[in-house]
Order: C-alpha cells, then structure tokens, then sequence
C-alpha cells in the first residue's frame, strides 16, 4: 500500500490510478478504505483514493506532537491532498464528518464537490452512542477496554453502537480489522484517545457550521432513513446550509450507506457527478 509522509506522521492510502476524475474517500473511527470496498468497484472510470486518516484504524503511529483534533484532521486531509497534487477534487465522507472542516478553515481549494454521506455534521461531534466511547476513552486504559469488549459478540453487535451502524451487519472480518492496530499497539490507542476526545464545544461546532456557507460549489447529502446516529432532520438542513447543496434520501440503510446499500449509492454519486461536470473516463475498445 501507498504510503506518504505528512507533517503529523505517515499516511497509507489505495488508489486506483487512472485518467478519471479525483474523488477521495474518507471513513469513520477507527475504520479505513474497506468501508467503501462495496463501492468502488462500481465507479469505473474514476480515479479513487483512500487514506487510512489516523481516527483509531491507522496501522502507524502519528508523530507524539500530532494535532488529531477534528479541525487538526480535517488539516491533515488537505495536506494530503496538496501534497500529492490533486486538483478538482470531490471529497466524499461518511460517518465521519470533520472534512466538512476544511471549508470552515478556508482550506478547501482543491475541492470542486462535496458528497456527504450520513455524517456528523452541525453540533452533532460525536453522534449518539459514540459521546458514551468518548467518556470510555477519557479514562487511562479505556481504549484498550474497548478493543477487548469489541471480541464479544453481544458488544460489538448492540444495536446503540457499531452493530447499529449498518441494517445488515458488518462481518466481524472487517471489525477485526478495523480494531486490530488499536489492539497490538499503545501509541495507536494514544491516537485514537487523542481524537475520539477532541470534539469542541458544541458553540464551536454551530460556529463552524456557518462558515460551510462559504462553499459555493456542488454538495450531495445523502442522508440514511433508518439511521441510530445521524438525526434525519440533518440531511435536509445540511443541503439547504451550502448555496449549492442537493438532498437525496436512502430507504432501507443507517448510517454506513456503503455497506447497506452501495448499488444505489454508486448510481446517486455517479448521477450527482456526470450532472455536475466530472464524467468518467471510458477506456477505448
């Protein structure tokens, strides 16, 4: 896997290559690329990029001095996309929320669209039953409490946690996966405590909000019916915050789209993509 180093420390990521437009996929904690393995094989044509942010799943520890707030991550993101030179980029969240930070810090340049996909958003930092994992990892030794109650089925399927994020379940090979650097290594639980307690003031939040105004190009919100976390009143308010904002709702999915329902997903982002002036590159023959 790719790997790039960056002021707060190494950052792995996939990339498909290609000609296509940039679109580049960012994930939940502590999750990474698997989140959108359902669909990215549906969006041939397209260059897609992944890194593995430092929210808990990353698999190298940050420098000790690494800003891994919201805003620090969201920072993070835009050195990562500077850094390896793309341009007209539609940067698509899920979950996870805080890239919306990059507008609200006048750091969003090289993004032409936004695609938000069932994420935090407004004061919302975190969602639901992740405030409960937040108190845990406040606590010296809480994340590594976490990663041994995450071995018990009946903890890692309740429905006000990780087993509520998805209507069909996420197999336990990708949980695994997910926890599992936060399971062998302290300093990747020092990251994940340093960014699952870095949520500001809910003040701050509805104040960086605003700013998101300020993005006058294409947004897509696509916004989950049956989803635990993030409020339904949500969508329809985040897609009339951006002058440029459109709402599509998904039936029959919570909060990770990707996993519920990545056919409709792809066809929505691909439709908000070709309507909007990114259309994919064919191959000839």
């Amino acid at each position: 896997m790719p790997q790039i180093a960056l002021s707060s420390g190494a950052i792995d990521y996939q990339d498909t290559g290609g000609e296509g437009p940039v679109l580049v996929f960012c994930h939940g904690m502590p999750m990474n690329g698997t989140q959108w393995r359902k669909v990215v094989p549906l969006l041939n044509g397209y260059r897609c990029i992944l890194p593995t942010l430092p929210l808990g799943g990353h698999r190298q520890p940050m420098n000790l001095d690494a800003d891994l707030s919201q805003r620090g991550i969201a920072l993070l993101l835009g050195e990562f996309i500077e850094r390896l030179g793309l341009d007209d980029v539609t940067l698509v969240l899920n979950d996870w929320g805080g890239g919306q930070f990059l507008v609200s810090e006048g750091k969003a340049q090289r993004v032409a669209r936004l695609v938000l996909v069932a994420c935090e958003a407004f004061d919302n930092f975190p969602p639901g039953a992740a405030k409960a994992a937040a108190a845990v990892c406040r606590v010296p030794g809480g994340v590594w409490l976490m990663t041994r109650l995450m071995r018990i089925p009946l903890f890692r399927k309740a429905r006000n946690g990780y087993g509520g994020m998805s209507l069909r379940g996420i197999p336990d090979e990708i949980l695994d996966d997910w926890f599992a650097p936060a399971t062998r290594s302290k300093a990747i639980r020092r990251d994940f405590a340093k960014f699952a307690t870095s949520a500001p003031k809910r003040k701050t939040l509805l104040a960086w909000s605003e700013r998101l105004r300020d993005f006058d190009r294409p947004v897509l919100v696509v916004w989950a019916t049956e989803d635990r976390l993030m409020p339904r009143e949500h969508g329809p308010r985040l897609a009339e915050l951006y002058p440029q904002g459109r709402l599509v709702e998904i039936s029959d999915s919570s909060t990770l789209v990707p996993e519920d329902q990545p056919q409709r997903l792809a066809e929505v982002l691909t439709d908000f993509l070709i309507q909007t002036g990114a259309e994919p590159v064919r191959r000839a023959g």
